[in-house]
């Protein structure tokens, strides 16, 4: 598997992560992100790090820092929210709202039958989350999100729960049917530096989305303030 990169200097890469590729190695084994770091040192000595996370089915820009004092730059980025992103999802059906902000406090359970999960709780974490949908086909939405905070499986929660419809194919949140994998792609991130030009890249929508019907003629930027 060779994995495209979508920006890279002294010390950055952003790569398009596949859906399905998991970042970190699988206790039953198997491909992950960690094994093609190696393949990613790209001529430098040290392996890149991933600085943020995306599930195993999204797919998308994945930021990766290229040595110990980039990496932790980056991670006071993401704090300082001076990172933005922009994500597309398919909707497993079409909201009666075109675009709308949903705010709610998430926490993490777990259970024997259902492992774990997040939920909507008023002790939970503040998140937020901007949404619009950008095409209709086939009694599904595209939708673009900003989400603003970078909570845990933060969108496919807002999906369900703040629009009142699941990202289609979202096994946890929703239903397995009608999508291989959940139908969520990091489309667009850029990271600001002080003295420095921003990171910037954007990632196309991937082949199953276009398969369903969707497609972008151009991604549109992220704006600074967004978070995840």
């Amino acid at each position: 598997m060779t994995i495209p990169i979508l920006y890279e200097d002294g010390e950055a890469l952003v790569i398009d992560k596949p859906a399905g590729l998991p970042i970190d190695r699988p206790r039953k084994g198997g491909p992950c992100l960690e094994g093609h770091l190696d393949d990613l040192k790209l001529g430098f000595q040290r392996r890149p790090l991933p600085v943020h996370r995306l599930d195993t089915d999204t797919s998308g820009c994945l930021l990766l820092a290229r040595n110990p004092k980039a990496h932790k730059r980056f991670t006071a980025a993401f704090e300082a929210k001076a990172v933005a992103k922009v994500y597309h999802g398919i909707l497993a059906g079409i909201p009666e709202e075109t675009e709308g902000r949903i705010e709610l406090a998430l926490a993490k359970i777990s259970s024997a039958e259902k492992g774990w999960r997040m939920i909507p709780a008023k002790k939970g974490k503040p998140s937020m989350t901007d949404w619009r949908v950008v095409a209709e086909h086939d009694g599904r939405a595209l939708v673009e999100f900003r989400p603003a905070t970078g909570r845990t499986h933060q969108i496919r929660v807002h999906a369900a729960s703040g629009i009142g419809i699941a990202l289609l194919g979202d096994p946890v949140y929703g239903s397995r049917s009608g999508a291989p994998r959940t139908m969520l792609h990091a489309s667009a991130i850029t990271v600001a530096r002080e003295g420095k030009t921003d990171i910037a890249a954007t990632s196309p929508l991937p082949a199953d989305f276009t398969a369903l019907g969707f497609e972008l003629a151009e991604i549109p930027a992220p704006g600074h303030g967004d978070d995840t």
